[in-house]
């Protein structure tokens, strides 16, 4: 089991990582995690929700994603409370004190799901939460040192060096244990390590002796590209790109070393400074799945940063209002900050604007919630106004996988149409036309990919909306599909005067180039941490 001095202190990528390497050793391992609090999840094929981190831990497993790697998975609401969803289904909402007392009913549901995932594989690599030194939460634990007793589980104890005080951090955790749990702890891990190693030498030995404890490794900062769990990944930081722009040297090396000249790549206006497209994604307060954007992060051309105020947002070739946990609040948040304002100028201006999921409801007109169900009140706001749709919240979730051709879409994104989407929705509202649009909806797409529209459908079923230069989506891995990323880029290159065909583009699917940064986790640990002590603690 992996459990940590802190939130972010790396479980979640070291268990991935485990999980990579006990594969690549010819062992069935499955992830499991009782009780996730994120706003990252996924659908699997059944429709039920998990987890985002035991969905990438599955991957890197090579084995395919079940809500018994996640049973339990709380999403924020609001500052005290959390929608509760057990086994992939909503269970309702509570407050993080309700859901404290009602905790000690879950250890059922908790057991069950393990035991079955137990009696299936022969590793189950397991991540705690938060730290198991946070004695406020000791009494019916379910996720750190309770559940490593339900398992009967040894330990491996996570710090993250990064932040500072990784001695403090590890050695308090544990004095803060109970003899029983600190004797649970079989090693120490530090995690997110920079520079040279052999200064951090001595303080090892005094941690060991200290702690009476191995020190397992020392794991350098890790650069790769695998998904976040939720809004502390270092991704979010305002501003932060996660792929820079390679600036004027976009030639590519032909067969012979010939590479392509300037003047092939761009158009017939070769006077002009070359650029590449810069997207810049809206980060919202109660941003959620915004690892919808990891693939376009993938492309070696694409600069791809998340902004929170007008004067980060630049002059960015599209934007993205990403999916929320709460639409109406962030809309009033995008409202109050003036982005609300600066959007519609870039609208005007030819920007392409796009919404997926809460980001899809914000463009339309109105955003209506009478029953509550998002914000416990019964309330209404107006939305952007981009595209002409009306959401109302549902008090039941639409959970679905999705996969169809795009079809009438026009304006900026009429290349698209043609293309294969395949992802999934997580949504409470339903969202319908109010006048006559490019949009399509889920009953048109099911019959015979017919030309109807969602406007002769109930309302309420539209999957996706275009407009001019703004489309909104529900569908969450809209950018997954390669095919239909290499269109979407193509229209920014086209709008720059750059040939597309000459642009250097990634020779990997998004797939190939998954499965190469669970390789290269798996390998960096293996260099790091010591393995064989590891295998003699489970096998």
């Amino acid at each position: 089991m992996i459990q940590g001095t802190m939130s972010n202190a790396g479980k979640s990528l070291i268990a991935a990582g485990l999980c990579r390497i006990f594969r690549q050793d010819g062992y069935r391992v499955a992830p499991f995690k009782s009780q996730n609090m994120a706003l990252n999840s996924f659908i699997t094929d059944e429709g039920l929700e998990m987890g985002r981190a035991q969905v990438v831990q599955a991957e890197a497993a090579g084995v395919k994603p079940s809500v018994l790697m996640n049973p339990i998975l709380l999403k924020p609401t609001t500052d005290v409370g959390s929608q509760v969803i057990i086994n992939g289904k909503v269970s309702s909402n509570m407050t993080a004190r309700e859901y404290y007392r009602h905790k000690k009913v879950l250890i059922p549901v908790v057991k069950e799901a393990y035991e079955k995932l137990a009696s299936e594989y022969d590793i189950i690599v397991i991540e705690g939460a938060g730290s198991p030194a946070e004695v406020n939460l000791r009494d019916d634990d379910i996720v750190n040192m309770g559940m490593a007793e339900l398992a009967d589980a040894p330990v491996l104890l996570v710090g993250d060096i990064d932040r500072g005080g990784v001695f403090a951090q590890l050695y308090g955790t544990i004095a803060l244990l109970e003899e029983h749990e600190q004797a649970r702890i079989k090693g120490l891990i530090i995690n997110k390590f920079r520079g040279d190693k052999t200064i951090l030498d001595p303080g090892l030995d005094i941690l060991k002796e200290k702690t009476d404890k191995d020190i397992l490794g020392v794991v350098p900062y890790m650069d790769v590209v695998i998904d976040d769990e939720d809004s502390l990944s270092d991704q979010l930081r305002s501003g932060k790109y996660i792929r820079k722009m390679s600036g004027p040297q976009i030639y590519k090396e032909t067969e012979g070393g010939n590479g392509n000249s300037l003047e092939d790549v761009l158009g017939d206006d070769n006077e002009t400074m070359v650029s590449f497209p810069d997207i810049a994604v809206i980060r919202l307060p109660r941003i959620s799945n915004f690892t919808d954007f990891t693939a376009l992060s993938m492309e070696p051309e694409v600069s791809l940063r998340y902004v929170s105020n007008v004067r980060e947002l630049g002059e960015p070739d599209v934007i993205i209002i990403p999916g929320t946990k709460s639409t109406i609040r962030d809309m009033e948040w995008l409202r109050a900050t003036g982005l609300e304002a600066k959007l519609m100028q870039k609208h005007h201006a030819g920007t392409l604007i796009i919404g997926i999921c809460g980001g899809y409801q914000m463009l339309g007109e109105r955003i209506i919630d009478e029953k509550g169900a998002e914000t416990g009140i019964g309330t209404e706001t107006k939305g952007l106004g981009l595209l002409p749709v009306v959401t109302e919240f549902a008090e039941e979730k639409t959970r679905t996988r999705v996969t169809f051709e795009l079809q009438g879409l026009g304006g900026s994104f009429e290349t698209l149409n043609g293309k294969t989407v395949s992802g999934y929705e997580i949504h409470m509202g339903k969202t319908g036309d109010i006048a006559a649009s490019n949009g399509l909806s889920v009953d048109a797409l099911k019959n015979e990919q017919t030309e109807t529209t969602e406007k002769e459908q109930d309302f309420g079923n539209c999957l996706f909306t275009c407009c001019d230069n703004v489309l909104g989506t529900y569908v969450h891995g809209f950018f997954d599909s390669d095919e239909l990323r290499k269109a979407f880029l193509d229209i920014f290159y086209r709008k720059k005067g750059i040939n597309p065909d000459k642009i250097e583009i990634s020779e990997r699917s998004y797939r190939e180039f998954k499965e190469e940064q669970y390789d290269k986790l798996a390998a960096i640990l293996r260099d790091s941490l010591d393995m064989e002590k590891i295998y003699s603690m489970i096998l």
